[in-house]
């Protein structure tokens, strides 16, 4: 059985930056942290990459979690996509004032494609990290979508 989506993993140069970026800046708490380097059977088995060398740093924030990691070995390849591409081009974080949402990641660093567009009961924008990565702020603004939400976590079905 599936109960949900646990993280979203995002590849990023440099896990210090990173969380300066999605702790400090985004809000996400810190919840784990490791660092491998060279043969490690469980992580090999587990990822399928030999002699692994990375840092990783699990963060939370309201039902998800976000992965980064920052890998030496093997060497990093650069494949960030466009939101028409195949794959996981984005993710979404759900705001409660995307327009003050928008001012405050856009002083932080981080680029938009424009301002805040309305969709009747909800408004949306694409932007990148710093590291070039899209994510999407999210805006929900009908008593519906968002009753659906808060009777999925009044259940024990997601966490706040």
């Amino acid at each position: 059985m599936i109960i949900g989506i646990h993280h979203v993993a995002i590849g990023v140069p440099d896990i210090e930056a990173a969380l300066t970026f999605y702790r400090d800046v985004l809000g996400f708490e810190e919840v784990e942290r490791s660092e491998f380097a060279g043969p490690n059977p469980a992580v090999e088995a587990a990822i399928g990459i030999e002699a692994p060398a990375a840092k990783m740093a699990m963060l939370r924030g309201g039902n998800a979690h976000i992965e980064l990691w920052q890998y030496a070995e093997p060497a990093p390849r650069d494949l960030r996509s466009e939101p028409s591409d195949y794959g996981y081009p984005h993710f979404a974080l759900e705001v409660a004032d995307i327009d003050a949402e928008h001012a405050r990641l856009a002083e932080a660093g981080m680029t938009f494609v424009g301002p805040p567009v309305e969709f009747g009961d909800s408004a949306a924008v694409y932007g990148r990290d710093p590291f070039g990565n899209v994510i999407e702020i999210y805006e929900i603004r009908s008593a519906d979508r968002a009753k659906i939400a808060n009777t999925a976590i009044a259940r024990g079905e997601i966490q706040p």
